[in-house]
C-alpha cells in the first residue's frame, strides 16, 4: 500500500498551518497527502439520524466542515497534490498513534484551543509525542510556504527564494542514524543546506575549566562531529553541510541555533518506561520554544 503524508486537523489555525506544510512536504516526496479529523462524538447507537435532535447533530455537522473546509482550501492551493480526507470517531490522541503506523510522515498543530492541536501543548500529547514509532512534524500557527523560504530583496517573503536551512540536533556520544538520515533526506528534497548543530561542555568532574581546557574540549569535538558527519557526506554527496558548535547545554544551544531555520531535527529516544513514556527534556523544551517546525525523530 502506497504511504502518505497525514495531516491532523482539528479546525485552529496551528491545524491548517499543520496541514498546508504536510501539502508541501508531500508534493516533495511524491506522496499523496492524508487529511484526518479527529472527534469523540457520535449519534446515540441504533437510533436513525433523522430522529435525533439537531443540537446532537451539531458536533458531527462541525466536524464535516472542519475536515471538508480544510480538504478545499488546500485543494485550491495545490492542485496538483492527491489529497484525501476522513473522519475518525476516535480520541485525538488513539488517532494519532494509529496514523502514524502506517503514515510516512505525521504533521500535527503544535498549539491550539483544542482536538489534534490542542492536545500537543498538554501532558497527554507529550506522552503521545513520546509514545510515536515514526517521525512527526510539529509545527505552529503562522507558518506558510513564504516562511520555509530566505526572504527575497529587501527582506520580502518569497517562495522563490533557496529553502531555510534544516538544522539537525547531533548528538556525538549517542549518535543515531534514523535522525541524522532524515535531516539529510529532508534537506535534499528541499535542496537546502544540513546544519549539523552540537551542544559540548567540559565535564564537571574535571573541575573548573580554564581556557586551556575548554580549547581542548572544543578541539575534541570538532573532530568527533567531523568524524561523525564523514559517512553521511558520502551517502549524500551533494548535500551542502555546515558544522556548527557551541558550548552549553543543548536544550538552549538548539533553541538558539532554531533560529532561522526552516526545519529543527531532533531525535526522541524509545522509552519503556515503568510508569509511561516520557519525551525527553530537550525534545520538551524544544516543542515549547522553538518557532520553526519541528520533527521528532524516534530511535532506540
Amino acid at each position: 500500500m502506497t504511504k502518505s503524508v497525514v495531516a491532523g486537523v482539528d479546525g485552529s489555525p496551528e491545524g491548517f498551518a499543520a496541514a498546508d506544510w504536510a501539502a508541501g512536504e508531500a508534493l516533495r516526496r511524491g506522496l499523496p497527502l492524508r487529511l484526518v479529523h479527529a472527534w469523540e462524538g457520535g449519534l446515540p447507537q441504533g437510533v436513525a439520524p433523522d430522529a435525533v435532535l439537531p443540537e446532537l447533530r451539531a458536533p458531527q455537522h462541525h466536524a464535516h466542515h472542519v475536515l471538508h473546509s480544510a480538504l478545499d482550501r488546500l485543494g485550491e492551493r495545490y492542485p496538483q497534490l492527491p489529497i484525501t480526507a476522513e473522519q475518525v470517531c476516535m480520541p485525538p490522541v488513539s488517532t494519532l498513534l494509529a496514523e502514524s503506523g502506517s503514515a510516512d510522515l505525521l504533521v500535527i498543530g503544535s498549539q491550539g484551543p483544542g482536538g489534534l492541536g490542542g492536545f500537543v501543548s498538554g501532558s497527554v500529547a507529550m506522552a503521545t509525542v513520546a509514545r510515536l514509532e515514526h517521525p512527526v512534524v510539529l509545527v505552529r500557527a503562522g507558518e506558510t510556504a513564504e516562511t520555509e523560504h530566505l526572504p527575497a530583496a529587501e527582506g520580502k517573503p518569497s517562495i522563490r527564494t533557496p529553502c531555510r536551512d534544516v538544522a539537525v540536533a547531533v548528538d556525538v556520544d549517542e549518535p543515531s542514524d534514523e535522525v541524522l538520515d532524515f535531516a539529510f533526506h529532508t534537506a535534499e528534497l528541499r535542496r537546502a543546506q544540513v546544519r549539523a548543530v552540537h551542544a559540548w561542555r567540559v565535564p564537571f568532574s574535571h573541575g573548573f575549566a580554564d581556557a586551556e581546557a575548554r580549547a581542548r574540549r572544543r578541539a575534541e569535538a570538532e573532530r568527533e562531529l567531523a568524524e561523525l558527519l564523514a559517512p553521511w557526506r558520502e551517502k549524500y554527496p551533494t548535500a551542502v553541510v555546515k558544522e556548527e558548535l557551541h558550548e552549553g547545554w543543548p536544550a538552549h544551544v538548539l533553541v538558539g541555533a532554531a533560529a532561522g531555520a526552516g526545519l529543527l531535527v531532533v531525535g526522541s529516544r524509545r522509552r519503556r518506561a515503568v510508569v509511561g513514556p516520557h519525551t525527553g527534556p530537550v525534545a520538551h523544551a524544544l516543542i515549547h520554544h522553538v518557532h520553526c517546525p519541528v520533527a521528532l525523530v524516534p530511535h532506540d
